[in-house]
């Protein structure tokens, strides 16, 4: 942590490695909300907390900007809690193992929280400094963005002064984003007849891990693998040995690829080397399907202890062909934006056990009715299968607009400082953005932030570099802000 407060900008380095000691999963902001209204009372800054837990802190004009059009600068306080499952990890108490590794600061098995943290060190950076030019300027920082985003929802209207927003959400230096996707959860459950096996049956505990996982949204256009699927897809190979699921764990966050997966099945005794022999044979089709998006791709079986009971057939064949159908990838690409996934769906997390079956999805678009239909789509392939099925927290995606004043002034102080403009994009991800330009639609809004891959998995890090002029480009469009009207 002391090398990482050493990098450039140290200012930014300074703050994140701060945040690296505060636990901050979705739903347990509190201790870093703490924090940050702890540095605004050293600061003489006013601060204030909603009824949901959001926090705003209002810092004011440097001299002589203080006719410039007021600014809100937002993040979101949690971070995304993933971890291999060989780490040793509790997220609602241990900090962080951020470490440099190249050009990049990564984290030791765990998320690193990168996403949204940077945008939270860069805020707090502006809030502390006294040589940065700017105009009023309000820090918003939002709860829960990670699992339900219930903190943009609830904001009131009112509540914030500026005019302005700068998202710092967005996960590519150099580009400036204009427009995101909405998204619903599809969540379903139902119940199974269990029975009981046979005196001499075999057991087996399957692994399917190694997989990269990562952002629902914005990697979800790589073709990775869905560790859930491909442990369906086995499955069903397998029904014909008479082998039945006790249990099944796939992915645990609807925003998350699911990147392992771990099943205890039931095996006829006289299928056993059967069961072995088609086990590896579809180890290798993974293995040569996914051979250039996953090459850690690990696939066990394991003899593990005897167990009560099992699903019954008719109940695993149904459930087994429902899962494999439920669509999971891009639905759609976009027609109005190239290269851009329009729809998609995550089949992000199943569980099967003690006769319950739970299902959840995550559908987003870029269109909001597009967004609905795949939610119904899915409650209804849920539904056929018997299961109670309901769509949950649906929220809306952020229209573009190619007219934004504030995008003039992101792409003129970008080519000022860089030689060139930004690339202005949409992205396939829910910014909060949409939820809080539908309570704030007066609003000209922008999204900006570092480099930072593989989201929402232990693989997150962020571009050490990209640090730098993505703090370069933030304080020089806070100077180029136009006077208030």
């Amino acid at each position: 942590m002391s090398d990482i407060k050493q990098l450039e900008p140290t200012r930014i380095w300074g703050h994140f490695s701060d945040l690296c000691q505060i636990p901050r999963p979705s739903g347990q902001e509190e201790q870093v909300r703490d924090h940050i209204v702890a540095l605004a009372e050293r600061l003489g800054l006013e601060s204030y907390v909603d009824e949901v837990g959001n926090l705003i802190v209002r810092k004011p004009a440097t001299a002589g900007m203080e006719n410039r059009t007021g600014v809100i600068l937002q993040s979101h306080l949690d971070m995304v809690p993933q971890k291999n499952a060989d780490t040793d990890h509790d997220f609602s108490r241990d900090p962080i193992k951020a470490y440099i590794d190249g050009e990049w600061v990564t984290a030791a098995g765990t998320t690193l929280g990168a996403d949204n943290g940077m945008g939270i060190a860069a805020t707090l950076a502006i809030l502390q400094a006294t040589d940065i030019s700017h105009g009023p300027v309000e820090a918003l920082f939002t709860i829960d963005e990670e699992r339900s985003m219930v903190g943009a929802e609830a904001l009131k209207s009112g509540v914030l002064q500026g005019k302005i927003l700068i998202n710092l959400d967005t996960e590519e230096e150099g580009e400036v984003y204009v427009g995101c996707a909405g998204g619903v959860d599809v969540l379903a459950d139902a119940t199974y007849t269990e029975e009981t096996p046979a005196a001499d049956t075999q057991w087996r505990k399957l692994t399917i891990k190694g997989l990269k996982g990562g952002h629902s949204g914005c990697d979800i256009h790589l073709q990775r693998g869905n560790a859930s699927k491909l442990m369906i897809r086995m499955l069903k190979q397998m029904q014909t040995l008479g082998v039945r699921i006790v249990s099944f764990e796939g992915g645990n966050l609807s925003n998350a690829i699911p990147r392992e997966c771990f099943a205890t099945v039931a095996i006829p005794a006289d299928q056993s080397d059967v069961f072995d022999g088609l086990f590896d044979k579809m180890a290798a089709v993974f293995g040569n399907e996914l051979q250039a998006v996953e090459p850690g791709l690990i696939m066990l079986a394991e003899e593990t202890e005897a167990k009560a009971q099992f699903m019954a057939e008719q109940d695993q064949l149904r459930w087994l062909d429902t899962l494999d159908a439920c669509p999971h990838g891009v639905d759609r690409m976009s027609d109005s934006v190239p290269g851009v996934v329009e729809t998609s769906n995550n089949l992000a997390i199943v569980t099967i056990a003690d006769g319950k079956i739970h299902a959840a999805c995550f559908a987003r678009s870029l269109i909001d009715s597009a967004t609905e239909n795949m939610g119904h789509r899915l409650c209804g392939l849920f539904r056929m299968a018997g299961a109670e099925a309901r769509m949950v927290g649906m929220f809306p995606g952020w229209q573009p607009d190619v007219s934004s004043a504030m995008l003039v002034t992101m792409k003129e102080t970008h080519e000022t400082l860089f030689g060139n403009a930004p690339e202005v994009k949409v992205i396939h991800a829910g910014l909060e953005c949409g939820i809080l330009g539908a309570t704030y639609p007066e609003w000209d809004m922008v999204s900006i932030g570092p480099t930072i891959v593989f989201p929402h998995s232990p693989d997150e890090k962020v571009h050490i570099e990209s640090v730098s002029r993505f703090w370069q480009w933030l304080q020089a469009a806070l100077g180029a802000v136009p006077e208030a009207v």
